[in-house]
């Protein structure tokens, strides 16, 4: 038989709160056939459990997750880390998911977290030459490590000749709680969902946001579901109830207004407010100020225009209110203390605490935004601060809209 078989050493790193040296282990060869549920269902043996009322859970490098159906739908729609993509592990097959070289997680039991590493061997396997036949099913074929192991070893290659190895000083990555680290992944960017969402590319909106952190690109994020609601609602269904549990979790201004006419989209029902097509973008750039003269703006009840106060008052004389003021909507210039907000807000929801400390010190006092302009660029996060920034306009310009009972989406 050809060698189609992979070779997976397992071992486990922690579990209720403990972590775990020398690592027991065993090693697994496994086929074609075989699925993540029936990865699960040996290595729960091979370690001696018998109580499997409990979740297992794989996490592949990408940051994809595979578990039972129930809780995958429930993975996919959470509020928290990058909007991931939660596979049934009845349905995926392991071969074709992983290779050789390969790494990936293995956690049972989400309350006692019993954590395991799980290595692809390099080279594949032929069952047959390693058993005469072959196996009817996914089967353990090494083992160490006290659980107690058959032969004693307390590693792979140990022969109860010599000291235990020395406990490595750094600590594994994946014995934390959340792996990959969140922090390592990328940021969405938020010209590939405007093009995906002006384009009206459901896969490739879909593209855009797997995998990434989206929590500073909500607002963004939500009008392109929406679309992508309206043409493939099967495909975006359970990001878009994510996109909904973050926005209420997150509460910026615009947030629950959106979050509502997402939600109601969901439930096929009529999303609020009047149906008035109202360019976001120019809403945001006329609130927040495009003329250092202008107090504000008005949106177009008929046609969905928005038009600085300034033009009004001083620019387009085929333009007078006056005459017929339920035709405008007017809206007052946002705050500076806006702007000072959105700083903070930025600042307060970095990871690391040098940093966001040094930040806090940056906006406090007067000349906060030249200090504030100046921390980004010393730390490079200018990119980022425009993307939170005009997320949290998007926001304010969405509250504008619901305020005057127009639909935000």
């Amino acid at each position: 038989m050809a060698k189609t078989w992979l070779s997976i050493d397992v071992e486990l790193l922690s579990g209720r709160g403990n972590t775990l040296w020398p690592r027991p282990g065993r090693s697994f060869l496994v086929g074609p056939s075989h699925t993540f549920a029936d990865l699960a269902g040996a290595i729960n043996t091979a370690f001696a459990r018998w109580d499997l009322a409990h979740l297992s859970v794989f996490t592949l490098a990408d940051g994809r997750t595979i578990t039972d159906e129930e809780s995958a739908e429930e993975f996919a729609a959470s509020e928290f880390g990058p909007l991931q993509e939660t596979l049934d592990f009845t349905r995926v097959k392991v071969t074709r998911t992983v290779k050789p070289g390969d790494e990936f997680r293995f956690t049972f039991d989400l309350g006692d977290d019993w954590t395991h590493k799980c290595v692809v061997a390099a080279s594949k396997v032929d069952p047959v030459a390693m058993f005469g036949e072959t196996p009817r099913r996914l089967v353990a074929h090494w083992g160490w490590g006290a659980m107690p192991d058959q032969y004693g070893r307390r590693w792979p290659n140990d022969d109860g000749t010599e000291a235990t190895p020395p406990e490595p000083k750094t600590v594994e990555p994946m014995a934390g709680r959340f792996w990959p680290d969140d922090a390592e992944r990328p940021f969405v960017d938020a010209r590939d969902l405007r093009a995906a969402t002006a384009a009206r590319d459901v896969d490739r909106l879909v593209a855009a946001l797997l995998g990434r952190q989206i929590d500073e690109a909500l607002q963004l994020s939500g009008a392109g579901l929406s679309m992508a609601l309206d043409r493939d609602r099967d495909k975006v269904e359970t990001m878009a109830l994510s996109v909904v549990n973050r926005l209420t979790f997150r509460g910026f201004p615009g947030d629950s207004e959106l979050s509502a006419a997402l939600l109601a989209k969901l439930r096929n029902e009529p999303a609020p407010g009047r149906d008035l097509d109202v360019d976001i973008e120019m809403l945001s750039m006329v609130h927040e100020g495009s003329f250092d003269e202008s107090d504000g703006g008005y949106i177009d009840l008929e046609t969905g225009d928005v038009i600085d106060a300034m033009v009004v008052d001083y620019g387009d004389a085929d333009i007078d209110v006056s005459e017929d003021p339920d035709r405008w909507a007017r809206f007052d210039r946002a705050e500076t203390r806006d702007a000072w907000k959105d700083m903070e807000a930025f600042v307060s929801g970095l990871r690391d605490p040098e940093i966001r400390d040094r930040g806090l010190m940056a906006i406090e006092g007067t000349g906060a935004f030249r200090r504030f302009r100046r921390f980004t660029d010393d730390h490079d996060l200018g990119d980022r601060w425009m993307q939170f920034s005009d997320d949290r306009k998007y926001g304010r310009a969405r509250l504008i809209l619901a305020e005057n009972g127009i639909r935000v989406v």
